[in-house]
Order: structure tokens, then C-alpha cells, then sequence
């Protein structure tokens, strides 16, 4: 018999995924920047959670650049959407991203 506690917190974490892929965020990147396997250009972005992976869709040419991420659940919610970068060689290279409502932090690696 399955452990009732562990199909509640599959069943929670499938419901929140699919909760963060139905809303889309407002990034903009204002140099050149890398996240995760993605180089973004200047400009303002959309960011949806699809699965996995992050989509930033360019609002101007409507291209899109997709990249695995791993999804951090805090406590609190954030209450704005806010990017963590650092330089990596030299190039801004996001970290993470708060999303603005939810408790989740979207995790950048390679």
C-alpha cells in the first residue's frame, strides 16, 4: 500500500507545476545575459514554467529560448518577480528568478 503522505505531496507538486505553467512573468534584460544553456539579447521578455524547463519569449520577435531549471519552493510568497544574476566570465548571468505571487524560485544551472 502506497504511503498516503507521499501521494499527497506528488499530487501538490504536480498541482503547482501546472499552476506556474498556465501564468506567464515580465522579465527585462537590459545587457546581454545568460541563463542556464540560453544567451538573451537586450530586451523585454516573457517567462513561463513549462514542465522542466523555462521559455523566455522575446515580446518584440516573439522567439522563444527554452532551458532546464529546477524549481525551489520557499515558505512566503515573493511579492514581485525579481531576477538573482552574477558575472560568470565576465557576462550577467541570472542565478534565479523569484516569481512574483508564488513561493517558487526558478534555479538556473548547466
Amino acid at each position: 500500500m502506497m504511503n498516503r503522505p507521499l501521494v499527497l505531496a506528488g499530487v501538490m507538486t504536480l498541482a503547482a507545476l501546472s499552476l506556474l505553467s498556465a501564468k506567464s512573468y515580465d522579465i527585462l534584460i537590459d545587457s546581454t545575459t545568460k541563463a542556464g544553456a540560453v544567451q538573451l539579447k537586450p530586451g523585454e521578455y516573457k517567462l513561463k514554467v513549462e514542465g522542466s524547463n523555462a521559455v523566455f519569449e522575446d515580446v518584440t520577435t516573439a522567439k522563444t529560448y527554452s532551458t532546464p531549471i529546477k524549481i525551489q519552493t520557499q515558505a512566503k510568497k515573493y511579492q514581485v518577480t525579481a531576477m538573482d544574476s552574477t558575472k560568470v566570465d565576465g557576462v550577467p548571468t541570472i542565478t534565479a528568478i523569484e516569481l512574483g505571487g508564488t513561493p517558487n524560485e526558478v534555479m538556473f544551472g548547466e
